[in-house]
């Protein structure tokens, strides 16, 4: 039988067809990352403004921990419930209200009385806090859709290329926007980039969402269709969402290890601060800068070593690459506060950057090997696991700091990261070895039970080659 996807007898064309859809997709794609950018520019440049602006208006930094708590307490709630709505709509719709949401709240700020800007300023925290998580998770899950299954760790890196580029500049140019400008302009520049990428979405055709699950149920996977089942009756979207963890060896200790990198990310966004402070108290704001900014050089270098790799190979990094990433991550940010010379600082930077980028492609290609209708629930429950982390991370982080260094404090945060992550590359290397051997070699069908890729074609349902995360067989 001919593949509904190559050439035929009566087709002689189908490779070049599909090269042509290829292209195509994969053009609309880079629009649509385009897009992604500018919003996360905006994103970046209110995390400063936002903070300024609230301290400004209530004089009081304990206001500025409630606002960032409502924000991570919103993103942590619609990762819970993100799944549910991919399972009812489109990708493609969740994606263009999220961004249609964060502009209208951001144009509320602006347009609210004076007596009124805090209940604003607390609405503004609910929904992007929630409309962050939910733009991300839909972007992410649906990716195999638009572009294929062959393309996911090309499509990642891009999106993570394009984020780190507007991390910078929106970290770098919020101090100046706000003090040359004002934060009515801020405001209107940020809810100008939130409609720059709700018309982009709404431009673009994307797929994804409701209806994706269709082949997930038809891959021969016994899970998927169970899990189809699930995803669409209404109430039982947390035992979906749970059932996406336990639906391969391993992947609910991978999404556990992501939760105690996030714990770790807090300690050293709020170590930094205060590690400068030591270094430069006239002007502090120097070694952050420029740490976040070769920290970013790094990631990006990364992501185009790792859209070279996968273009040569056809393979990505798997979940050994998100381990040893996560390893490497962590201990060069517990080096980054040992009080290095300043050009080896910057180094360590650079590595932690092309770590932190392997890591995120690694996972995200990761979770997108489940079937369509487990994967929104796995990146649903990942937000929730990512914001957990993070928002326990810093309050424990910020209590730890006045009575310990930097260095320690950050040493046992991205330390116990370093622990999960061996405990995960044991359990990888174990569910390996425990792979039944053929005569083609370890098994890709019924008897797979590994975190593994197997050394054909990548990424081919049928052949059960899901870069390990295929669902479990019984």
């Amino acid at each position: 039988m001919g593949s509904a996807d190559g050439p035929t007898a009566d087709e002689p064309d189908g490779g070049s067809r599909k090269t042509r859809d290829t292209a195509v997709s994969e053009r609309r794609f880079r629009f649509l990352v385009a897009g992604y950018a500018v919003s996360s520019y905006g994103t970046f440049l209110n995390m400063v403004a936002l903070n300024l602006f609230v301290y400004e208006t209530t004089g009081r930094a304990l206001a500025m921990g409630l606002f960032m708590a409502v924000r991570l307490a919103s993103g942590f709630v619609a990762g819970l419930v993100v799944g549910g709505l991919l399972a009812r709509f489109s990708a493609k719709s969740i994606m263009l209200w999220a961004n249609v949401a964060q502009g209208a709240v951001m144009l509320l700020l602006i347009l609210a009385p004076e007596s009124l800007v805090t209940g604003a300023l607390m609405a503004v925290s609910v929904v992007i806090g929630a409309c962050g998580t939910l733009f991300m998770v839909a972007l992410r899950s649906s990716i195999p859709e638009m572009v294929g299954e062959d393309r996911r760790a090309w499509a990642n890196s891009l999106s993570i290329t394009g984020r780190s580029m507007a991390m910078v500049a929106g970290f770098a140019s919020a101090g100046v926007v706000v003090s040359l400008v004002g934060y009515t302009a801020a405001f209107l520049l940020d809810m100008a980039t939130f409609v720059i990428c709700a018309v982009t979405v709404a431009l673009l055709p994307i797929a994804g969402g409701k209806g994706a699950g269709s082949e997930a149920g038809a891959s021969g996977a016994p899970g998927a269709g169970k899990g189809e089942k699930e995803a669409k009756s209404g109430p039982r979207w947390r035992p979906v969402a749970f059932l996406a963890l336990a639906a391969a060896p391993g992947l609910g200790l991978m999404v556990a290890l992501r939760g105690v990198d996030a714990f770790g990310s807090s300690s050293h966004n709020a170590a930094l601060p205060i590690y400068s402070t030591s270094l430069d108290a006239s002007n502090p704001a120097v070694f952050v800068s420029a740490f976040w900014c070769v920290w970013a050089l790094g990631n990006i270098g990364a992501q185009q070593v790792i859209q070279r790799y996968t273009q040569r190979t056809g393979k990505t990094v798997g979940a050994l690459g998100f381990g040893y990433g996560t390893v490497v991550m962590s201990a060069a940010f517990i080096a980054a506060f040992a009080g290095f010379p300043l050009a080896v600082t910057a180094v360590i930077a650079l590595i932690a950057g092309a770590a932190d980028g392997l890591t995120e492609v690694a996972y995200t290609s990761h979770l997108q090997t489940l079937p369509a209708t487990l994967r929104g629930h796995a990146f649903g429950l990942s937000a929730t696991f990512e914001n957990l982390g993070f928002g326990v991370g810093m309050i424990l982080v910020a209590a730890a700091l006045d009575r310990f260094s930097p260095l320690a404090v950050v040493g046992w945060s991205h330390g116990a990261a370093i622990v999960v992550a061996v405990v995960f590359l044991l359990r990888v290397a174990a569910l390996r070895r425990a792979e039944p051997v053929g005569p083609m070699g370890r098994s890709g069908g019924a008897g797979r039970a590994g975190l593994r890729k197997e050394e054909t074609v990548e990424g081919r349902p049928d052949r059960g080659d899901r870069d390990g995360a295929e669902v479990s067989r019984g």
